[in-house]
């Protein structure tokens, strides 16, 4: 089977608008994605990624505080062993200072466990960037084989 894009807000981030956006977007990529939904707990995450098995957990949040909600996330998600080299991101507006402090939550949430942090105007072509090069270095493709954007 195909890896899939485990997409997903942190558990405090509401919005949907943001999930729907890189959903269309990775579909029209051929990926197959599983969108979760917003408001998603911890440990339904955590489950479903243990279940599933995505190819990649992809977290977007827009209200602020997905910086503070995603390191408690992927704390506790690498300390499941068998969820240590799942790739994991996280972008969109992390904070509720805007750009300052950007680099300094990229780095504490890197330090967490992260393997990228996409916040900022350049956020989408650094992410579709990242997917090529994940899909070279893993040699695994993210996207299906078949008709596109298969669940």
């Amino acid at each position: 089977m195909t890896p899939t894009i485990l997409l997903s807000t942190v558990s405090s981030d509401a919005h949907t608008w943001n999930l729907v956006y890189l959903e269309l977007l990775l579909r029209e990529r051929g990926h197959r994605v599983r969108n979760l939904g917003a408001c998603v707990p911890d440990d339904l995450l955590l489950r479903t990624c243990l279940l599933k098995r995505p190819g990649l957990l992809m977290l977007s949040s827009v209200n602020g505080h997905g910086a503070d909600d995603g390191e408690r996330l992927i704390r506790r998600l690498r300390e499941v062993p068998a969820l240590t080299t799942l790739p994991a991101v996280i972008g969109g507006k992390l904070g509720t200072s805007g750009d300052t402090g950007a680099a300094d939550r990229r780095h504490r949430l890197i330090r967490a466990g992260f393997d990228e942090v996409f916040e900022g105007a350049d956020s989408i072509p650094r992410f579709l960037g990242y997917l090529d090069r994940l899909q070279h270095a893993t040699g695994r493709s993210l996207v299906h084989s078949g008709q596109k954007g298969g669940r």
